[in-house]
This record gives C-alpha cells, structure tokens and sequence, in this order.
C-alpha cells in the first residue's frame, strides 16, 4: 500500500499554520521537508504544525520527524510548535540534540493564543531592487535598527553582513528582493529572500569572484548561516548572537 501525506498551508503571516495529515515515513518525508521549508521562507512569527492526524508509521518515522522539523527550527530564528503530538513523538523531540527551539501544545488554538500574548517580536522587512544602492540602504537599515533594539554593539558587523548579503544578489541574482532583519531571544537574524534557483557557495580564500569571498566572510563572521530553495528562488539566511540590551 503507498503512503501518502498531505500538508495543507492553513495561514502564512503573522504565525505560520501547517497541517500535516497521513503517513509519515521514509518515503513521504521529502513532502514534509519541502512544506516546512516552504512555511519557513515566509518569515512568520511561528510555524505552527498540527500533527494530530499525522500516523507514525513505525519508531524509525519518529527520528524522520525530528530530522525534519529540529534541522530546520533554526532558520531563521522562527520557533516551532508541534500540536497535538502524541507523548512519544514529544518525547522524540525532546531527546534530540538542537531541537530547544520545538515545543508542543495540545491544540494549534492553544498555540495561537500562546503566541498572542507573547510579547512583539522585533522584525523590519524591505523590498530591494538588484541595484548598488540597495547595499547602501540595507546598511543603513541595520545600522538604526541595531540602535533601536540596543545591539550597537555588533551593528557593523551586521551592517557587513547585510550588504554582502545583498551584494551577492545584486551581482549574481539580479532580481527583486525581500531583506528582513530581526531581533529574538538576543540572536539578530538576517534573511534575503531573491527570485535566482541558484544557490550560493562560498569559496575559498583566494580564489573565485567577489561575491563567493563575500560569502566566506559572511561565514567568518556569523554564528550560523544557510540556504533555504524555495519554489520560486531561494532565502539565504544567518544569524549573530547579540549582548544583553541596556
């Protein structure tokens, strides 16, 4: 008999809801990374995904499960929440290594009213067009941001990160883009989202263009850093750990 699962995008913005609905095993997990990863590229404030009428097909469906959703709970600094897990799908996540950022709730209508009274969470989005000056501006953009939120202490590095970010879509892209910057759980988070299908990779010191050694700096510079494909292009995220606010 062949497994099917359906993930169906209830709501996108502010929170993200997912309902995941069939049988979760090895063949079907592709479907739930992509949905995942699709819901993430959208930069909600949580994902909410509603397992209740996910069927574990078997243990090893349980590890599939956590792989999925704890490999992506960093990106980009938008929490997870698993609603009407079982207790042994709970207790899975629990007992894997970087899941902290995955939580449960019985109900997403839990979830949702949770997160309501969850103070504001701080994030700044800008359409850009492929030109230099965009650089100027998202630099600019960081560097008040940064001021605002009391992070002046990694503003430049941020503010450099930013526009290679932006640079690298600039050069190699060439089309619009969505930058947001964002402050939580005193991690400042840096996403540009373009409409290339062409991923990103940095290169070694001394060797290839600009834009790959501005990727390497980028790596030098930053706590995590990845790329995210998405149907219509791709979100090269990152993320830097900030001071304690005064």
């Amino acid at each position: 008999m062949t497994s099917q699962l359906v993930c169906r995008p209830e709501q996108r913005l502010p929170v993200g809801v997912l309902r995941a609905s069939g049988v979760l095993d090895a063949l079907t997990s592709a479907a739930l990374d992509h949905a995942v990863g699709l819901a993430l590229s959208a930069q909600p404030e949580a994902l909410l995904i509603d397992v209740s009428a996910l069927a574990i097909s078997d243990p090893t469906a349980l590890d599939v499960l956590g792989s999925v959703v704890c490999r992506t709970a960093e990106w980009p600094a938008v929490p997870i929440v698993l609603c009407g897990a079982r207790p042994a799908t709970a207790r899975t996540l629990a007992a894997w290594p970087d899941c902290a950022s995955v939580s449960t709730a019985p109900t997403c209508a839990e979830a949702l009213a949770r997160t309501s009274d969850e103070p504001e969470p701080r994030r700044i989005r800008v359409r850009l067009r492929p030109v230099p000056d965009a650089c100027r501006q998202v630099r600019q953009l960081v560097t008040q941001a940064c001021a605002a939120w009391h992070r002046g202490e990694i503003a430049g590095t941020a503010a450099l990160v930013a526009t290679e970010l932006v640079a690298n879509v600039v050069r190699h892209a060439h089309t619009t883009m969505e930058f947001t910057v964002g402050l939580r759980d005193g991690r400042v988070s840096l996403t540009v989202r373009d409409g290339s299908r062409l991923l990103p990779r940095p290169r070694e010191p001394g060797l290839g263009d600009a834009g790959g050694r501005g990727l390497q700096l980028v790596r030098e510079l930053t706590d995590a850093w990845g790329v995210l494909p998405v149907s219509d292009g791709k979100v090269v995220w990152t993320h830097l750990t900030a001071g304690v606010a005064v």
